[in-house]
């Protein structure tokens, strides 16, 4: 990447923090992240034109320092490399860096000591281009007199709270709302992407499981027939055809009924 001159007093990211170093003070901030962060890799496995961080710093120019980084809980970025030159993993997202691509789309999850979610934060991602702004606060949101769930969406500049959901980004190609489910053994909230029909993609572990339910249930079917074919012969039987006639009239082969009578 050729940077230009603007670029040139910059720090790298080698040179500054990873994140801002205080720790969360529930697990769902980092859990929920990346959750939506397994399912991506699902959902677009054969992408690489997209990157999904998890507590890491996003360094800007429009800020009041570049050095000063925001720390959104997850976030988005479309047209850019998963992986830097070189197969290299990022130690932060750095703007400057990444051609001047911002994220898509911010995810913060509220704690128990208020963050700024909706108001400093809400105004750096307004002021960095961030397009949808996803806020969750299913514990504080009265406290903090919003709902539990909410999207805002950059519009001439400004948020606008959205309707609906799953709630479709047709700029992403995806929706993102709430669902229940359990995760590593527990019933919970969680937060997911869907289609634009409003269906949730499943986790890794829900299609093995759907995948175990379908071939018992082919099993099942299978079985079914079985015994339909079993009554149907020996009903034949004690009507006095013989082996050949029933195979003609079920349309089976000889030794399917052969066997069926033994």
């Amino acid at each position: 990447m050729v940077q230009s001159d603007r670029y040139q007093t910059l720090p790298t990211s080698d040179e500054l923090p990873d994140s801002d170093g205080l720790p969360v003070d529930n697990e769902d901030q980092n859990l929920l992240p990346n959750y939506l962060l397994f399912l991506l890799q699902l959902i677009w496995p054969g992408r690489y034109d997209w990157y999904f961080a998890v507590d890491m710093g996003i360094y800007h120019l429009t800020g009041i320092n570049p050095r000063v980084p925001v720390v959104p809980d997850g976030f988005l970025s479309l047209g850019i490399p998963r992986r830097k030159s070189g197969n290299r993993s990022r130690k932060s997202y750095v703007t400057w860096e990444e051609d001047g691509v911002v994220p898509i789309l911010a995810l913060e999850v509220v704690s128990q000591t208020p963050g700024g979610e909706y108001d400093t934060k809400r105004t750096i991602y307004e002021n960095l281009g961030v397009l949808y702004y996803v806020i969750y606060n299913p514990e504080h949101w009265q406290r903090d007199r919003h709902q539990p769930f909410e999207v805002y969406k950059l519009t001439e500049g400004q948020y606008q709270l959205q309707l609906g959901e799953p709630y479709w980004m047709p700029e992403v190609g995806l929706g993102i709302g709430r669902h229940h489910g359990e995760l590593g053994g527990f019933e919970q909230e969680l937060l997911s992407w869907f289609d634009q029909s409003g269906s949730r993609y499943l986790s890794a572990a829900e299609q093995a499981l759907q995948a175990q339910e379908q071939a018992s249930q082919a099993q099942a079917e299978l079985q079914a027939e079985r015994q339909t074919r079993l009554t149907a012969v020996y009903r034949l039987q004690q009507m006095g055809l013989t082996a050949a006639q029933i195979a003609e009239a079920l349309g089976l082969p000889i030794e399917v009924v052969n066997q069926s009578l033994k």
